[in-house]
């Protein structure tokens, strides 16, 4: 229930303040009014919340106990209640989840809330939720809902465990370079000195360790700074754009294309389902592709849409599609099953999408042993040739 701040005042004269939740005004009029107390003032709390996107997992979460609770006949303010209650969430998620309830009990529509509470519920949340206030199928639209983000969540943590191997491997490489260049070279300073010429690798491995050894501070204000400029270089518009438009080209390209049209086909699927219109579907999903190379290209699929062109014909252009996106929504079209052909095609894309990031990760992991072994030989080569030289030269020699 909400909460409120209350001055009130006793039979004696004696002003007492407070906090109390009450269902809304007229209710803690009556609670005071029991309790033999005159309510002089009642200000609800305002519960303020410094704002950030809740995780696919948490939303999943949320629109499933939402999903089912509505479904077996909780009222809406009853069921966020319970949700904010639960104690497997944290701070931020309950202060966020109090925030819906004290707004509805104000009068105010969940949809509104949710978008006052932007970025915390993506768009595709929101819409679904105002479409399904609409139609009164609130329970239906979130149990969709749950299902649409758990599907992102386990692509999006397949993503991350799948990246944990290279992670490895890239963390060996700093260690083992680290402690070549900073232990092991400087070991043989000494042999190398007595050596009246040395080869170009080695002195430029020497080279490498003696800074490594003496200015390492300054190897590290470098890679703080590379990577601080670096983020904020990549998030230039048209940096990112470029960026993105590689990443649809080559051989990655093709794996890339296939999750990029996965992410659209689902989200447009379950928007499509919740009964919103096909020009708000169209644009919301292009939002959720990850890509801004392909959703530049939208301003003109967009057009299409409103000049009355099919969903097919709009987006058979689009550079960064594979050809069975637009090729299974025109079946769809065609045969009147849009809504059908749209889940199948989204379910068949998410399998594929899992099969590319499994390849992509796959040409990571050889990079990287690959740049690893690079390393270690040079090392190798440049440390053993001055010493194979000296003992060639003492061999001439006797």
């Amino acid at each position: 229930m909400p909460e409120y701040k209350y001055r009130a005042q006793d039979q004696s004269g004696k002003i007492v303040k407070g906090r109390t939740e009450a269902a809304d005004d007229s209710a803690l009029q009556r609670r005071f009014h029991d309790e033999g107390l005159t309510l002089l003032e009642a200000v609800p709390v305002v519960r303020r919340v410094a704002l950030k996107p809740l995780k696919k997992a948490q939303l999943a979460d949320f629109a499933r106990q939402l999903g089912t609770l509505t479904k077996a006949g909780v009222t809406l303010v009853k069921a966020i209640e319970i949700i904010a209650h639960d104690e497997s969430i944290d701070s931020y998620q309950r202060d966020i989840f109090l925030k819906l309830r004290d707004r509805i009990v104000q009068g105010v529509s969940l949809s509104t809330v949710m978008e006052e509470l932007e970025p915390a519920f993506p768009p595709l949340f929101i819409f679904m939720i105002r479409a399904a206030e609409t139609t009164g199928n609130l329970d239906d639209a979130a149990l969709r809902l749950a299902e649409h983000y758990t599907e992102e969540n386990e692509v999006e943590q397949q993503v991350k465990s799948s990246l944990t191997y290279p992670k490895i491997l890239s963390v060996l490489i700093v260690i083992v370079v680290a402690i070549l260049f900073g232990y092991v070279l400087p070991q043989f300073e000494d042999i190398f000195a007595e050596m009246p010429s040395l080869p170009l690798p080695t002195r430029i491995l020497m080279a490498i360790s003696d800074f490594v050894a003496t200015k390492w501070y300054i190897i590290l204000i470098v890679v703080a700074l590379g990577i601080i400029f670096g983020k904020i270089f990549v998030r230039l518009p048209a940096i990112r754009y470029q960026i993105d438009k590689f990443k649809t080209k080559g051989r990655w390209g093709k794996l890339t294309k296939v999750i990029y049209s996965g992410r659209f086909a689902r989200t447009l699927s379950s928007l499509y389902a919740g009964g919103i219109a096909i020009y708000s579907c169209i644009d919301i999903a292009k939002s959720t592709i990850g890509n801004a190379y392909i959703e530049a290209q939208f301003v003109e699929v967009l057009k299409k849409i409103a000049g009355g062109s099919s969903i097919s014909d709009s987006i058979r252009n689009v550079d960064g599609f594979i050809a069975k996106l637009p090729a299974s929504i025109k079946i769809g079209e065609e045969t009147g099953q849009l809504s059908t052909m749209l889940v199948s095609v989204a379910n068949d894309l998410d399998f594929y999408s899992r099969q590319a990031i499994r390849k992509l990760t796959a040409y990571i992991e050889p990079v990287m042993i690959v740049i690893m072994a690079i390393i270690v030989g040079f090392v190798i080569i440049a440390v053993i040739q001055p010493i194979y030289n000296s003992y060639s030269t003492i061999g001439a020699g006797m």
